[in-house]
């Protein structure tokens, strides 16, 4: 499936409880209101060598087109997710959008 992505990748929080509990619910149901957003998952990282993994969390945001995409970026609600995050991403956060191919 094609299409294009907003990803957030989380460094790992001070209190993982507190991150997953925040994230899950609060953070998810604001992200949902973004427009145009069609698939939003994440998912804990593990590192494939038993190391310590760069990001504690990546979660992915779909959008079926460009266009969608750069009207979820310009969006009030995507201006309101990004200021949640400072609300529990204590471990830091690196965002990018990928368009899949």
């Amino acid at each position: 499936m094609m299409g294009h992505r907003v990803v957030v990748c989380y460094g790992e929080p001070t209190d993982p409880a507190a991150f997953d509990e925040y994230y899950q619910q609060t953070h998810i149901p604001i992200a949902k209101q973004i427009p145009g957003l069609s698939e939003i998952v994440w998912g804990k990282c593990s590192s494939l060598d038993g190391s310590q993994p760069p990001y504690y969390a990546v979660a992915h945001m779909r959008f079926p087109t460009a266009e969608a995409l750069q009207t979820a970026l310009a969006s009030e609600e995507m201006r309101r997710a990004g200021k949640d995050v400072a609300n529990f991403a204590t471990g830091g956060v690196t965002m990018f959008t990928q368009d899949e191919r």
